[in-house]
Parts: C-alpha cells; sequence; structure tokens
C-alpha cells in the first residue's frame, strides 16, 4: 500500500503546516529492494502517519515482511483512526497495531521454509496536533533536527548498542564493528516482541527524519544533519541524502523520510 509517490508535498495538520518527502533506492548492492515505507496524509479525521521497515530473511522473505508491516499498520490507521484522536491513547494505539502486525508476520513465517525466520524493523511516526508519538522495533532510526543540532531519538535494537549500553564499546569503535548489522528485535521474528514508544512535543522548524540503516551505515550524523540543513526542501534533502549514501558505497538498501514543521 502506498498512498503517495511524489515530489515535496504540503499539508496542514493540527494547528500547522508540515512540508514532507521520501525516497527509496536499492544501492549499489543489493538485487532488490526489501525496504519498504507510506506516507498517510490528506485523509479527514486519520492522523499524518509516516511509516518505514526494512525488511530480513532468505529468499523474498525481507521483502514480504517489510511490506506486510507497513502494509497492516496502514490498514489500520486507516480502518481505525478513532485510536489516534485522543493524545493519552495514541501510544497505546501505535503499541497494539505494531503487537497485531508483529503476530501476522509471524504466522506467516511459520507457513513455508522460504519465509521461516522472517523479520523487519518498523519505525511509525503519527502526528498529532503539535506533538509527535513513535513506536519503533529494531536498527532504522527517527532523528530530530532543531536548532541546527541532531538528536537521533530512537535506540537502535542492535548487537553493537547492547555493547555500549555494557561499556565494553564505544560509540565511535561501534561505526565500523563487524558485527553492527545484527539487529536484537524485529517485528516477526517471535511471537512475542517489545515495542518501544516516545512522545515529542513539536516546535517551530523542527526537521524529522526516518531513515533504514543503509543511510546510516554510510552517512554519519553530523553529515546527515548538515545535508538537511543545506537543502530546505525536503525532495531535495531526500535525493542528496540518497545520493552520498550511494557514492560511499551504497551497501544496501536506502530509505528516508523527511518531514518539517
Amino acid at each position: 500500500m502506498l498512498l503517495f509517490r511524489y515530489s515535496s508535498f504540503l499539508i496542514n495538520y493540527g494547528s500547522g503546516q508540515m512540508r514532507f518527502s521520501v525516497k527509496s533506492d536499492t544501492g549499489n548492492v543489493r538485487e532488490k529492494n526489501e525496504d519498504s515505507y507510506n506516507i498517510i496524509a490528506g485523509y479527514t479525521g486519520v492522523p499524518v502517519a509516516f511509516i518505514i521497515a526494512d525488511g530480513m530473511g532468505g529468499h523474498n522473505s525481507g521483502e514480504v515482511a517489510s511490506k506486510m508491516a507497513v502494509d497492516l499498520i496502514s490498514a489500520y490507521i486507516l480502518q481505525f483512526p478513532e485510536m489516534f484522536v485522543k493524545e493519552l491513547d495514541i501510544l497505546t494505539s501505535i503499541n497494539e497495531i505494531m503487537e497485531k502486525a508483529n503476530n501476522e508476520i509471524f504466522l506467516k513465517s511459520q507457513e513455508n521454509e522460504d519465509n521461516y525466520g522472517m523479520g523487519t524493523t518498523l519505525t511509525l511516526a503519527v502526528v498529532y496536533d503539535k506533538s509527535l508519538f513513535l513506536g519503533h522495533v529494531g536498527d532504522s532510526r527517527a532523528y530530530l533536527i532543531r536548532d541546527e543540532i541532531i538528536n537521533k531519538i530512537t535506540i537502535d535494537h542492535s548487537y553493537v548498542e547492547e555493547l555500549i549500553k555494557l561499556g565494553t564499546l564505544t560509540r565511535e569503535e561501534a561505526e565500523n564493528h563487524p558485527k553492527k548489522n545484527i539487529i536484537t528485535r524485529a517485528l516477526g521474528c517471535t511471537e512475542k516482541v517489545e515495542i518501544d514508544t516516545y512522545s515529542f512535543e513539536i516546535k517551530e522548524n523542527d526537521t524529522f527524519i526516518l531513515c533504514t540503516d543503509g543511510l546510516t551505515n554510510m552517512l554519519n550524523e553530523e553529515e546527515i544533519k548538515n545535508i538537511v540543513i543545506e537543502n530546505d526542501d525536503p525532495e531535495t534533502a531526500c535525493r542528496k541524502l540518497v545520493e552520498s549514501a550511494n557514492n560511499r558505497g551504497g551497501d544496501d538498501n536506502i530509505t528516508v523520510i523527511v518531514f518539517k514543521d
């Protein structure tokens, strides 16, 4: 399910306006793109939502898992928008629909050997009035650029992140660790999954970025920030980010969504 393929898009939400865009690319090495994404916008009574997923698994399983996750989450939001009309209930609703997606993907993975063990990262951002609500599993990321400072607002569910928490690895060492791509949590890999949820106040001139690790494995946070700041138009920023990642090698699929208050 993909509701928009466009360059930049402007939409009213709550008491403000938002510009956003997305770009997804196979990269220079992979034969197919196992990333999936969707943007839900322009529906009366339905919240603006941004969804990004990076699938994993043999054969076509990664592509199947990420597409299932994005399609299922999109369908739930469109079918049950009332779940997102009360601010206090939004994080609970995000957790609920991500758990449902996890269950559906897990059941699908049990149907045949080709899909066994498939899974996907999933980062979901829902905009309500002047707040952003996030659900997150895996190592795709959400960033906030505010006052020309970039902050990662999700925590990677990865092997190297666990080592950093234990104090046995520094952030700098993690950048080139041989096991940096091993994730410890994903949708669909197990019958139950723990989902991280966050909420943030949206301030004037805030910029948010959702991306898969095909971007962050090629570019560091300062490079990402500089490209986005130098390119105010979200479509141009997305294109420049993908081009830069590919110029560095493009070792993986690359998907990036940029949205600005």
